[in-house]
């Protein structure tokens, strides 16, 4: 096995009522300003030239991700970051203001661009991308001090495992005092290099609530290829609960006494980008409803559809309204396991 994980120290706390928060989630981790092009035919050979029918600028990055589509569900979010002072800062700080998101956590620097990335999207490929780490590279979770997460019901982290700045020791520091004011604390991952990811995880999964790797990711940081053996490997290591996403093939969630796994809906993709922060963003939404496990699923399934019929992380992610009538109109139902 590639992942080489230490048991966890110590396992979640009870949690207490957190319903008189000021947010009710609190995002921290990649903000991005994400150049899409639309599907091109094929990938241009070298001195050579594609046209493609738009090239939209659009905010991206897990935190902020998952912060738009929280807001469009109703949802009081904050966000905590880095930009740079500059346009792409400006106008990534103006769409998170526009949809509601509190950008009162969100730091200019004065020495980095704000990270950005280009997106290829090449019909029936997954997608590419080139990206700059820009003032993410600065951001260490730490800026506000600890007590800024007690403000939430839940805290997400997005992005995790791409910046050493934000290191595993930071997050199990900000978690440890989540879990002490009883806010739900959650885990995303993007893989740089898989032996630094690894072991910025070690301090991070034992306070870690949800861990919520991709596949590919899963399996680049355990060698293993089931995804279900793939969340065995990272409950071992700490995480309580892990969501496995799996693209078209759907979700698993392995807890303590249950598995499930979820299919995914039938929809057309013009862009995966940003497919699993939705999935993300509905999830927490069944949780901060206090739904169950399946309808929490349900609830990320359909979200993350809605993302991908559209170019852009967050252009067409479904409002509360539409998702509540999207699940009705199109039960998909989970399967537990165990």
């Amino acid at each position: 096995m590639a992942g080489n994980f230490s048991p966890p120290a110590e396992q979640p706390t009870s949690m207490p009522n957190t319903s008189d928060r000021k947010f009710d989630v609190l995002c921290a981790g990649l903000i991005v300003a994400d150049h899409v092009c639309a599907p091109i035919r094929a990938f241009p050979p070298a001195g050579g030239l594609v046209t493609t029918d738009r090239l939209d600028l659009c905010i991206g990055g897990c935190a902020s991700n998952v912060a738009v589509d929280l807001a469009k569900l109703n949802r009081s979010v904050g966000i905590l970051g880095r930009v740079g002072d500059d346009v792409f800062g400006r106008f990534v700080q103006d769409v998170l203001a526009g949809h509601g998101v509190s950008c009162d956590h969100v730091l200019a620097s004065e020495t980095a661009q704000t990270a950005a990335t280009m997106v290829v999207n090449v019909k029936g490929e997954d997608r590419r991308f080139i990206h700059a780490v820009g003032a993410n590279g600065e951001f260490t979770g730490l800026e506000f001090g600890t007590d800024v997460v007690k403000q939430c019901r839940v805290f997400y982290v997005g992005g995790f495992g791409l910046n050493p700045a934000l290191s595993g020791e930071n997050v199990a520091e900000l978690f440890r005092t989540a879990r002490e004011a009883g806010v739900t604390t959650m885990l995303d991952v993007v893989i740089g290099d898989p032996d630094c990811v690894r072991e910025m995880l070690e301090p991070a999964l034992p306070l870690t609530d949800i861990f919520l790797p991709n596949t590919d990711e899963a399996r680049t940081l355990t060698g293993e290829e089931d995804p279900l053996v793939q969340a065995e490997t990272f409950r071992k290591a700490g995480a309580e609960n892990v969501i496995v996403t799996c693209g078209g093939r759907g979700v698993l969630m392995l807890s303590p006494g249950s598995t499930w796994r979820m299919p995914a809906h039938d929809v057309e993709q013009v862009d995966g980008t940003g497919g699993g922060d939705a999935f993300v963003s509905g999830y927490i939404q069944g949780l901060l409803t206090g739904a169950p496990p399946a309808r929490c699923l349900q609830y990320g399934s359909a979200m993350g559809a809605s993302c991908v019929r559209t170019m852009g992380a967050t252009t067409g992610v479904f409002t509360a309204a539409e998702l509540e009538e999207f699940v009705a109109a199109h039960p998909l139902e989970p399967q537990e396991l165990s």
